[in-house]
C-alpha cells in the first residue's frame, strides 16, 4: 500500500507531542475523492484535538487538520458534482480531519474549485472558516436587510482571528456596517483595513462603544467565539430582534441570562458546531460559497489573510502560535 507523510498526535499534550510519520495512503469511499495535499489550515480546533478536548467524529482520520487544498487525484465522480471537478483541479476542501497529510480524502460535495486569482496554497485558508461564516452570519444569524430596506449589522467578537478576518470581509463586501472587537491596536487597525469599526477590548467597553456607534440601537448580529460571561453583554449590545450565535467557548461554557430581557425585546441565542453535520449539509453551504462569495475573490472584494505559512514538519510551532493568540488572520502548513 502506498504510504505518505502525516502529523499525528500520539498522544495528548502540547505542541510537542504532534510526530511527522509515515501512514498508509487513504483510500477515498463512495462519495469521495484523493487530494494531493498542497497545503492545510491550522484552526483552533485542531488545538483541542491535540490537548484532549475534541475528538474527530465516528470514521473520521484520527489526524487533525479540518481544512486542506491541492490538486484531485482520483476517486468517486459519478454523484453530484455541481461544479464539474475532475482529476487535476485544483481545489480546497473541508474536511472532518485528515488535512495535517501528504494525502486526505474528502466528501466530493465538499470541495470547491479554488477561486480565482487565489494560488492553491492560500485556498487551503479558506474552507474551516467561510463554511462556519457563511453557515453561522448568513443562515443561523439571518444576517440581512431590515424592513426600511438597510443593511442589517453584524458585531465580530475576535475579529482578528481566521474566524474574524473572514467574517468582516464577507459582511462588508456585501454591504453590512461591521465592528470587530480585538485585543490590542495593531489588531484593530487590522480589522478596520479590512473594514470593520474596531474596538479595543481591553481599553474599552464593547457594549459602550457599541451602543455609541449605532446611536443606541445596538447590531442586528453578533457572531460570539468567547461565550462565557460575555453572553449577558452581548444580549445588552443587541438591537431589539437581535440575534447572537454562538460558535466556540473560549471564556467557558456557563452563564447566567436575563429571560425577561429576552421576551422583552425579542432576542434569539443560537448556535453550532460544523465538523459533525452530515456531507449534505456541507455540500449545501459550498454551493452557496460557489454561487455567492467565490466571485467576491475574482473581483478582488475578498482576499485570503494569511499570519503565517510554515513546513508541515513544523507543525509544533504552528501550533504554540495559534496558542499564544498572537497571530492575524490564519496558519497554514505547507507540503
Amino acid at each position: 500500500m502506498p504510504s505518505m507523510q502525516a502529523i499525528e498526535i500520539p498522544h495528548f499534550g502540547g505542541p510537542e507531542v504532534l510526530r511527522l510519520v509515515e501512514r498508509p495512503m487513504p483510500r477515498p469511499d463512495a462519495g469521495e475523492v484523493l487530494i494531493k495535499v498542497a497545503a492545510a489550515g491550522v484552526n483552533r480546533p485542531d488545538v483541542f484535538q491535540r490537548q484532549g478536548h475534541y475528538p474527530p467524529p465516528r470514521g473520521a482520520s484520527d489526524l487533525p487538520g479540518l481544512e486542506a487544498a491541492g490538486e484531485l487525484m482520483d476517486g468517486d465522480f459519478s454523484g453530484s458534482n455541481p461544479f464539474g471537478l475532475k482529476p487535476r483541479d485544483a481545489v480546497c476542501a473541508l474536511l472532518a480531519g485528515g488535512g495535517y497529510a501528504q494525502y486526505a480524502v474528502a466528501p466530493l460535495g465538499q470541495c470547491l474549485p479554488v477561486p480565482q486569482g487565489i494560488s492553491v496554497v492560500e485556498a487551503a485558508s479558506l474552507p474551516e472558516n467561510y463554511f462556519t461564516v457563511w453557515s453561522n452570519v448568513f443562515e443561523r444569524g439571518r444576517l440581512g436587510r431590515r424592513e426600511d430596506g438597510s443593511r442589517e449589522s453584524l458585531l465580530v467578537q475576535g475579529g482578528s482571528s481566521g474566524i474574524g478576518v473572514t467574517a468582516i470581509q464577507l459582511a462588508h463586501a456585501l454591504d453590512h456596517p461591521v465592528f470587530a472587537t480585538a485585543g490590542n491596536d495593531e489588531k484593530c487597525r487590522a480589522c478596520e483595513a479590512l473594514g470593520a469599526r474596531a474596538i479595543n477590548y481591553r481599553s474599552e467597553d464593547f457594549v459602550e462603544r457599541v451602543k455609541a456607534l449605532t446611536d443606541g440601537r445596538g447590531v442586528d448580529v453578533i457572531l460570539d467565539m468567547v461565550a462565557g460571561d460575555y453572553l449577558p453583554r452581548e444580549l445588552d449590545a443587541l438591537a431589539d430582534d437581535g440575534r447572537l450565535v454562538v460558535i466556540a467557548t473560549l471564556g467557558g461554557i456557563q452563564a447566567t441570562l436575563d429571560a425577561g430581557l429576552l421576551m422583552r425585546r425579542r432576542l434569539t441565542i443560537t448556535g453550532s458546531t460544523l465538523r459533525t453535520r452530515p456531507v449534505t449539509f456541507k455540500a449545501a453551504i459550498a454551493e452557496k460559497l460557489h454561487e455567492h462569495v467565490w466571485p467576491l475573490f475574482a473581483n478582488r472584494q475578498l482576499r485570503p489573510v494569511i499570519h503565517e505559512i510554515f513546513p508541515a514538519d513544523e507543525a509544533a510551532h504552528a501550533h504554540a502560535l495559534m496558542e499564544s493568540s498572537v497571530h492575524i488572520g490564519k496558519i497554514l502548513l505547507r507540503w
